[in-house]
């Protein structure tokens, strides 16, 4: 479980990829947090039930300095489910925080914004987004309790011109989340992709695509890829087991066309260049070819 939060974690750990986002949510794209402005800030808090103390943890959280100047705290919670309880967690978190700076006395005091993304397609965010909703309230009570509204970025709902102000590697996040919504279907980009086993390990977590998850062992530390060719090279390398061990079903007929047909709907390839990317034997490409 520890390697799991880890994994889901390190791609927006990066000062650059989390000064991106913010920049892109927040401020519209324009530059104003810099990655060396930003520094981490431990996400443990706790808090005590029943006599006990009980420690929670945000996934990502950042200082935002200026200087010497602290501007505010950024957290960042990825959720790939809706969450009715969510206004009820942030708002745990942010008081922890703002806890915090109270026992500090020595520093100047400074704001807390957490922004939660939701990287489901297939519902959008319909539960509570801010705390009144979470309860039942009576009319006469109402003006009495206190609201506490939360940032919900629902990723794959977002607009094109939205996305494309983050930068790689947030950017491909979000296309493949936006396409799978629209298309049902990804088409890999072909630009060098920075921090790629990160990214990668993020997506195999937050999706049932088993592609990411079988890419990793493909990426090689500081090797330069694409991703449309990280994703090809896996189907490529498994086609060539396919071809050494072939025989029962693997190897049979049926197989062969249907893996063809799989990659030539998710990477745009010709029938020709699907049965070579896949290996498929030479005594069944024929056959294959004329089913395709």
């Amino acid at each position: 479980m520890a390697e799991k939060d880890i994994a889901e974690k390190q791609l927006l750990s990066y000062a650059d990829v989390f000064a991106n986002i913010m920049n892109v949510i927040l401020f519209q794209g324009d530059e104003v947090v810099h990655p060396e402005e930003l520094t981490d800030v431990l996400p443990q808090s706790t808090y005590k039930v029943d006599g006990k103390l009980r420690q929670q943890e945000r996934d990502v959280a950042k200082l935002w300095k200026n200087s010497e100047l602290r501007l505010a705290l950024f957290g960042i919670e990825n959720q790939s489910a809706v969450d009715r309880t969510m206004p009820l967690r942030i708002i745990g978190y942010d008081g922890a925080a703002y806890r915090n700076e109270l026992n500090d006395k020595n520093e100047k005091m400074y704001p807390v914004v957490t922004v939660v993304l939701y990287f489901g397609c297939e519902q959008r965010w319909k539960k509570p987004r801010c705390l009144k909703d979470c309860f039942q309230i009576p009319e006469r009570l109402n003006p009495y309790v206190s609201d506490y509204h939360i940032n919900v970025i629902e990723v794959a709902w977002l607009p094109d011109e939205m996305i494309a102000k983050f930068s790689n590697p947030f950017r491909m996040v979000a296309e493949y989340f936006s396409q799978m919504r629209k298309d049902q279907e990804y088409h890999p980009s072909e630009e060098a992709v920075r921090h790629a086993k990160e990214m990668l390990d993020l997506m195999a977590l937050l999706t049932d695509d088993v592609r990411f998850t079988e890419a990793k062992e493909n990426v090689k530390e500081g090797e330069s890829m694409t991703m449309r060719s990280i994703l090809l090279d896996k189907i490529e390398a498994r086609g060539e087991a396919r071809g050494e061990a072939r025989g029962e079903a693997r190897g049979t007929e049926k197989t062969w066309v249907a893996s063809a047909r799989n990659i030539m709907k998710n990477m745009q390839l010709t029938a020709q260049q699907a049965v070579e990317a896949i290996s498929v034997p030479m005594d069944l490409r024929a056959k294959v070819l004329e089913q395709l």
